[in-house]
């Protein structure tokens, strides 16, 4: 398995897990989906690790090529999706996007799907200006600690 490597950030403590998924050895991957890009982050429990991976492009025809490349190399025990949802916790636009993409990367590839909400993530990282890879991190730190 690679080794997160230069510019892992430290994660501050996580909760209980009954999954235990978040205590399992190995690692998790992050995704912040748009309908442009799809920023990834990898993370580990273990260490409590989470850093920035790349951007996919999202229109590309190998999408899903490049995610199943990404479950290749890294072997996460569970994949996180970001879904989108107004300020108020109602459904947006992306929400139903977001929940696709989810149950696809779960029936593609047959790993756990765990789902987080993204509110402001985009925010954290900088707004409009941010990183999409960025965001997959505050999305995966979010669930590694909840």
């Amino acid at each position: 398995m690679p080794e997160l490597g230069a510019g892992v950030r430290p994660l501050a403590g996580r909760a209980g897990d009954p999954s235990g998924l978040r205590s399992a050895e190995g690692v998790a991957l992050g995704f912040d989906f748009g309908t442009k890009r799809i920023g990834v982050a990898v993370g580990s429990a273990v260490g409590a690790t989470v850093r920035p991976l790349c951007v996919i492009a999202a229109g590309s025809t190998q999408v899903w090529e490049r995610i199943a490349s990404l479950i290749d190399q890294w072997q996460p025990a569970v994949l996180v999706v970001g879904i989108a949802r107004y300020p108020d916790g109602k459904p947006n636009a992306m929400t139903a996007r977001c929940e696709r993409f989810a149950r696809q990367l779960q029936g593609r590839f047959g790993r756990t799907v765990a789902r987080v909400d993204e509110r402001y993530s985009s925010a954290a990282v900088g707004g409009a200006t941010a990183h999409d890879d960025e965001a997959a991190a505050v999305i995966l730190r979010q669930w590694l600690v909840s």
